[in-house]
């Protein structure tokens, strides 16, 4: 198993955790906000959040050795129902066709309009010994 504590030139969880574990060829990411540098830095648009928080998320999946080809499952935190129309016509730029499974919720977030958390395959799975 491998923690990933932030990647490289993203911003650092907020809290005693990894932003990913890598096990049995498996990421788990933890829940990305669109911060770019810290909380207080958040692009002013819904849908530039959107891209903001999927960029994140990107990054910490290929700091882990995957990316967003490989995705399996998707957890969507939105803060208001109304987000859901424009949150998808933006996860469809990233995800198009692949089409991950996904589970999307209405809830209170922390100072943020979304969180996105997933569970994807690495590229290259890890050879067992």
């Amino acid at each position: 198993m491998r923690r990933i504590h932030a990647a490289p030139g993203h911003v650092a969880p907020v809290g005693p955790y990894s932003q990913a574990v890598v096990a049995n060829g498996l990421v788990f990411t933890s829940g990305q906000i669109p911060a770019r540098s810290d909380l207080t830095d958040q692009p002013a648009e819904f849908s530039d959040q959107v891209r903001q928080t999927i960029r994140n998320l990107q990054a910490i999946l290929e700091e882990a050795g995957s990316d967003l080809e490989h995705v399996i499952k998707v957890n969507t935190y939105l803060t208001d129902i109304e987000q859901l129309a424009e949150y998808n016509s933006v996860y469809e730029e990233f995800f198009g066709a692949h089409k991950p499974a996904r589970t999307s919720a209405c809830v209170s977030l922390w100072g943020v309009s979304l969180e996105i958390e997933c569970v994807a395959a690495l590229i290259e799975p890890v050879k067992e010994l």
